[in-house]
């Protein structure tokens, strides 16, 4: 494998990370996730928007944002990948000795590390659905910057996978923020229901493009937040993410939705979604 690290693209076996470094040492660090579809870079500029925001809100310098389509693209060519792709790319505050908790006096050069990978998407998931579960929300409370420090979801989703579910549908103070790594949906009376943009969730930007959805064919949408305790009055969920695009949720914990059925609201946005990544 070919990746991209700190301005040269190297062997995975040939990169070298210092034990100094913040990323590896304070998680002190942001990162993207983005896809192609037809071989193209799938909503670019609002994965780079958000990233420019996270940089920004946790105060790492980083100069060549410009640069990085470029590389990506050259970096899907070297790895000789044949179909689509999922890039993966971290930015931390780089290398400073000795180890200390503020930022280091001399301004340290950012690390900056991308891979690409194949990707296939799970059809099974997108036709059948899939089970969720319900797990405490203990993660800080910044949670719009897409951190490195992932540490509280790395413990719920592997409490999803060891229960045989998908994802892990985080609660906090009673009410349903978002997945590990996703965002959330429900459907009631033919009206969408999400948690709001704030600091307790990042605005994904599936959730964003769902959204847009539904302004566009006049579908009722709230940005709320869904108490646990009212789930079953609800009749339809799903969850979105760049790689799980629009999902439905046909299990919650141990209760079964519509039989195991996707929702016929859900369904319809699956639809949309498929055109316009089909014609992009």
């Amino acid at each position: 494998m070919v990746v991209y690290f700190n301005d040269e693209f190297k062997l995975l076996s040939e990169v070298i990370l210092s034990p100094f470094d913040r990323g590896f040492l304070f998680a002190d660090g942001v990162y993207e996730s983005i896809r192609t579809y037809n071989k193209k870079l799938f909503t670019y500029e609002e994965h780079l928007k958000r990233l420019k925001r996270s940089l920004k809100e946790i105060r790492i310098g980083f100069d060549d944002l410009n640069t990085l389509e470029n590389i990506i693209y050259e970096l899907i060519q070297k790895n000789n990948i044949k179909d689509e792709a999922l890039i993966y790319l971290q930015i931390t505050r780089g290398k400073a000795f000795p180890r200390t908790h503020s930022f280091p006096k001399e301004k340290a050069k950012p690390t900056l590390f991308i891979s690409v990978k194949e990707f296939k998407e799970d059809s099974d998931e997108q036709s059948r659905g899939v089970k969720v579960i319900l797990q405490e929300d203990i993660r800080w409370l910044r949670c719009d910057i897409k951190s490195t420090s992932l540490l509280p979801v790395v413990l719920a989703n592997q409490k999803a996978t060891e229960e045989g579910a998908e994802e892990a549908i985080l609660v906090r103070d009673g009410l349903i923020t978002e997945g590990t790594h996703t965002n959330f949906f429900a459907v009631r009376d033919e009206t969408v229901f999400t948690a709001p943009s704030s600091r307790l969730i990042l605005n994904g930007i599936t959730r964003e493009i769902v959204l847009g959805f539904c302004k566009k064919f006049k579908i009722d949408f709230r940005e709320e937040f869904i108490n646990k305790d009212d789930l079953k009055n609800f009749s339809e969920f799903f969850i979105t993410s760049t790689t799980k695009e629009i999902t439905p949720v046909t299990t919650i914990d141990y209760w079964t939705i519509n039989d195991g059925e996707p929702g016929k609201i859900t369904k319809s946005l699956q639809s949309v979604f498929k055109k316009i990544t089909e014609d992009y």
